[in-house]
């Protein structure tokens, strides 16, 4: 069991982050943000793939204008990602959203600052604070020799002390940086540092193909050591690829029961049937599927039901032929070219007597 650290929980929209609650899976829309058809239909593919947040590019008052529009035609809360300009702050707040990201630094002074957070508290609107190490200011730079886990942590103090100094506590950190070493050691300082929630990322961490690698092996490694209350995974391409990435991150360290787990044996010289070409459609046809379940695909009847014996269900490859399993015990030997089919007979039959 991970011990999870106790943070301040604050809410996004129903959402609650911190302080025991569920870790939240969030994505960002890759659409312009005044078209609202085409950021609905992405929001809402992200709300089904199982994503709990999602943020919205917000880089001029036209966009802010129209985040009223898509807010009603959607079900989960939006987050708002402003830069530079903080009437676009207030603005979103008036249209409907759920929360801000923004820098207080970068948003015009503390007026303006003072102007965003009177705002946002009227409306218990919380605030991302959010720290990239591509860009740090060049005092701190020059202070740590280069961009450092001290200097990304003394970066969001900074922030974090211009809200508080407005009695503003409603806030969450990230420290995202694409160096998963520097973000590990980054995170770990400031879990220690403040009570905050935090929304962990490695940010720009490339294609579907890397970026899922360093993305699992960096925020896995911090949720398994109870840091971090949400999170995002960055990836190049299509944002519904990163909430089922998130998912399947979530539900290895058993922090939730997310659809099917399929288990595959990586083959050995005792497999006779296309295990790999059976697995690839197993997985296919378990993407469907929304209870939790685990599959077993396994490449042998020597060790394929016993390896496997805790599967709800399951395959073990012989000659030309496989046994259908349910939780070690044998059902029956079937003919290689119906097992897939076979076995999604007993997966129905397991959901249906649930």
């Amino acid at each position: 069991m991970i011990k999870r650290k106790n943070t301040r929980q604050i809410h996004i929209g129903p959402v609650a982050i911190g302080g025991g609650a569920p870790i939240s899976v969030q994505s960002m829309t890759n659409t312009k943000t005044t078209d609202t058809e085409a950021t609905v239909a992405q929001v809402n593919a992200l709300e089904m793939a199982g994503c709990d947040i999602v943020r919205l590019a917000v880089p001029d008052m036209d966009a802010a204008l129209n985040l009223g529009n898509i807010i009603a035609k959607v079900n989960v809360p939006l987050v708002a990602d402003i830069h530079f300009d903080y009437r676009l702050a207030l603005e979103a707040i008036n249209q409907g959203i759920s929360a801000l990201r923004l820098n207080p630094g970068n948003i015009g002074g503390e007026d303006n600052v003072k102007a965003v957070v009177a705002k946002a508290k009227e409306h218990n609107i919380p605030i991302r604070i959010g720290v990239n190490a591509g860009s740090l200011d060049k005092k701190l730079l020059a202070k740590y020799g280069g961009v450092t886990a001290e200097a990304l942590v003394e970066s969001a103090m900074q922030h974090v002390r211009i809200l508080e100094q407005q009695d503003f506590y409603d806030m969450k950190i990230s420290l995202k940086a694409h160096d998963v070493p520097l973000t590990l050691d980054a995170y770990k300082l400031m879990s220690e540092t403040v009570e905050y929630p935090l929304h962990l990322g490695i940010t720009e961490a490339g294609t579907a193909r890397t970026g899922m690698i360093k993305s699992a092996v960096g925020i896995g490694a911090l949720l398994a050591q109870g840091i971090g209350d949400t999170f995002r995974i960055s990836l190049t391409g299509d944002p519904v690829v990163e909430v089922k990435v998130a998912n399947e991150i979530l539900k290895s360290l058993g922090m939730k029961e997310y659809g099917p787990h399929l288990i595959s044996c990586p083959t050995c010289g005792r497999t006779s049937i296309d295990l790999a070409g059976i697995a690839d459609q197993v997985e296919q046809r378990l993407a469907d599927i929304k209870e939790p379940i685990s599959v077993a695909v396994m490449g042998c009847v020597v060790n394929g039901p016993g390896e496997a014996r805790g599967a709800d269900v399951g395959i073990a490859g012989g000659n030309g032929e496989g046994l259908i399993f349910r939780k070690g015990k044998i059902i029956r030997k079937v003919p290689e070219a119906d097992l897939v089919d076979e076995l999604f007979m007993e997966i129905d039959n397991v959901l249906r007597n649930r």
